[in-house]
């Protein structure tokens, strides 16, 4: 097994190490590969100094996987060198998740649907993926009809300028401006462009990617995404409308055995999911599960999950444990 990271010297990329190690996953060579500028320089994995190498380079080694996290253009023009080398793609970026012909994979729902001549996997937006897999069971019991979210997330989620920004702004630096306004002691109702419908990229990537996950064009979701000051995750205000009533102690029973969710609800003691302790976990936690009363069949959770691990780095790492368990390398 020839492993390569794309991406190795960003945020997502050194999470995607940390989630190798403690997952254990077996490799017998790994690639660290960056842009040209990166190109020579030294990181450390489990005690081992390991010279990053371009692109061009990891091409010709010709890994069996390649985990992208280098932003889309990279991987519009990498992405199929490497698959032309027999390398699968599993990549984090949002350039091939709306193309009919590749996967958009969130292991717990569909990695079932993977091939041996899946070249180039989608590895979907953090905030879908969270909300998602929250309502994997929940969808199979109840058939989702509308989904309306509102999503609080980490300054973590733009990069480490961003996160650079907010801390010079704490402590009362000049700061560089990713953001177009004050991030610190604020918030952003904007991620991503705006588009011509006057919706965010962030937003319309939960609305069409929740609908190819689960392979139902017929669910309608609207979604509202803000940037916060935090790190350590996302949080999404989640409204969910199904076509099936439900009982609440059922749906919470459902919630605690959903694969890769774990319920925190219990507002007798102020037990909640919070940015705070979802930080370095692979979990999805979800809570204040209570019954919309303002219409029929419609459910309202808080879901958190940290962005940089479920988000991307733990997805990308759990779909390459996948195709390795089921021989699909």
């Amino acid at each position: 097994m020839k492993l390569a990271v794309v991406g190795a010297t960003g945020l997502v990329g050194s999470e995607i190490l940390e989630v190798l190690d403690e997952h254990n996953f077996a490799f017998d060579e790994l690639l660290l590969v960056a842009s040209e500028r990166s190109v020579g320089k030294e990181i450390t994995y489990k005690g081992k100094p390991y010279q990053v190498i371009g692109l061009k380079q990891a091409v010709s080694e010709k890994p069996d996987i390649a985990i992208f996290s280098a932003g889309g253009s990279t991987s519009l023009e990498w992405a199929p060198q490497f698959a032309a080398a027999g390398t699968i793609v599993i990549d984090n970026s949002s350039a091939w998740r709306m193309d009919p012909t590749k996967k958009l994979v969130v292991p717990e729902i569909n990695a079932k649907d993977l091939r041996i001549d899946d070249r180039i996997i989608a590895n979907p937006n953090c905030s879908t993926i969270q909300m998602v897999v929250a309502l994997n069971l929940l969808h199979a019991h109840y058939r989702i009809k509308r989904i309306v979210v509102a999503t609080y997330q980490s300054v973590t989620g733009t990069g480490k300028d961003a996160v650079d920004q907010m801390m010079a702004e704490r402590e009362g630096r000049e700061a560089q401006m990713v953001y177009p306004y004050k991030i610190d002691l604020n918030v952003l109702p904007h991620i991503d462009v705006f588009q011509a419908n006057g919706y965010t990229k962030e937003e319309m990537k939960m609305i069409l990617e929740t609908k190819k996950i689960f392979g139902d064009e017929s669910i309608a979701v609207t979604a509202t995404t803000v940037r916060i000051p935090t790190i350590g995750g996302h949080s999404e205000a989640v409204n969910v409308e199904f076509h099936e009533d439900f009982d609440l102690e059922e749906v919470r029973s459902l919630l605690a055995k959903t694969p890769g969710v774990i319920l925190q609800d219990d507002p007798a003691t102020n037990t909640y999911p919070m940015p705070l302790t979802a930080h370095k976990k692979d979990a999805v936690f979800v809570g204040r599960v209570r019954r919309d009363e303002s219409q029929p069949n419609t459910l309202n959770l808080w879901v958190v999950a940290d962005n940089l691990r479920k988000g991307a780095a733990t997805n990308a790492v759990q779909i390459a444990s996948y195709l390795v368990e089921h021989s699909l390398v």
